[in-house]
């Protein structure tokens, strides 16, 4: 500052002047920086899906088991436009209640096993159907809703990667589902749907939402599509369930002996500690 001194009043001025804008810019940059994002932006909640109830791909280009069985259809990376997105979707009974909720048949094989265990314990539950098993298998659709069960879409052919298309192609797949299940079953409501892999989209829910139906998630995944083996099923079914959970368990899709072995051990306990019934077809 002894340099100032010797300057002009005026030429004093204008140099203090300058030093506060320079001590001003530094301070705003500084500010700046510590407002900045750091690493990777988020994009959503969540990068993948929660506990999806079938393989995504693997990191090292390998198939997945779903590929194996002829399925190549994979869950989307996520996107600004395409993020997976989970508000809005029912992870709870939203009662004391229990429900068993049973993914991507009917099949010939597995659905008639599930259905008989369930009768045999006066249990209803949640089957969550594909547009195109209950077109080729209409008869089970039928049995499904005669026993007293409730329905839910599944889309047409198991597309995890539905999420990632146009509202029209969503909307398009999740009418064709619903017109498959009420050609055989008419009259039956289809109050919910729910997205293979619980691979949630903006886009998905709105469009659900938009039909009239429910975004269903879950609570408990077992993983049953591994065929962990019905040890393992049984114990995470029983040791993790309270009232409210809905558990995630498959009818098709790929060998379920698994699924229907533990189903027939976790019955008698489940329904001796919980009320455990199908979630309401009306709700909406």
């Amino acid at each position: 500052m002894g340099g100032l001194r010797q300057l002009t009043p005026a030429t004093r001025s204008l140099a203090i002047a300058a030093v506060v804008v320079i001590a001003l810019l530094g301070s705003a940059f500084a500010i700046g920086r510590g407002l900045a994002p750091t690493g990777d932006p988020h994009t959503s909640n969540a990068t993948t899906p929660h506990s999806p109830d079938q393989p995504a791909p693997s990191d090292d280009g390998t198939t997945t088991a779903r590929e194996r069985d002829g399925d190549t259809a994979a869950a989307p990376e996520p996107t600004p436009s395409s993020d997976y997105y989970d508000e809005g979707t029912q992870r709870t009974t939203e009662t004391s209640a229990v429900a068993l909720t049973f993914d991507d048949g009917p099949d010939p094989q597995y659905t008639p096993h599930v259905l008989s265990s369930l009768r045999a314990y006066g249990v209803t539950a949640t089957f969550c159907v594909t547009g195109e098993n209950a077109s080729a298998y209409p008869e089970l659709v039928q049995a499904i809703v005669a026993d007293g069960h409730t329905l839910c879409n599944h889309t047409w052919n198991h597309d995890i990667a539905l999420g990632s298309r146009s509202p029209d192609e969503i909307r398009s797949d999740l009418i064709r589902t619903s017109n498959a299940i009420h050609a055989a079953v008419p009259n039956a409501p289809i109050t919910y749907y729910r997205q293979p892999g619980g691979a949630w989209t903006y886009s998905i829910v709105s469009a659900v939402e938009e039909l009239g139906m429910i975004p269903l998630h879950w609570t408990i995944d077992p993983r049953d599509w591994e065929s962990p083996g019905a040890d393992h099923i049984t114990t995470t079914v029983l040791e993790g369930v309270e009232p409210g959970s809905i558990v995630l368990l498959h009818d098709a899709g790929g060998p379920r002996e698994d699924t229907v072995d533990a189903l027939n051990r976790i019955l008698p306990e489940l329904t001796a500690r919980f009320l455990v019934t199908g979630l309401t077809p009306d709700a909406t």
